[in-house]
């Protein structure tokens, strides 16, 4: 099992600094990505198998793809980058 800090690590193609503390990110976080989204980046934390996750959140296949791609691009943002990291 993973953090919620190294789950974003994973899916973060350029990061300058470090990222906030695990409590300091679950509050922008909760701001920033839909319920749906910020569970499925908790299960992917917690190492929760595909099949439970689209199970826990009501899924087929097709939507978790699409639930995945848009959670990672919104990670990816610049402006959720900044607000996410350390110092900025």
């Amino acid at each position: 099992m993973t953090t919620l800090r190294e789950e974003i690590e994973k899916h973060i193609r350029k990061l300058i600094l470090p990222l906030k503390e695990e409590e300091e990110l679950r509050e922008v976080l909760k701001v920033r990505l839909t319920k749906k989204e910020l569970k499925l980046l908790q299960g992917w934390a917690d190492a929760i198998p595909q099949a439970d996750l689209i199970a826990q959140l009501h899924l087929d296949e097709e939507k978790y793809g699409e639930l995945s791609t848009k959670l990672i691009k919104k990670l990816n943002q610049e402006k959720l980058k900044q607000e996410i990291m350390v110092g900025l």
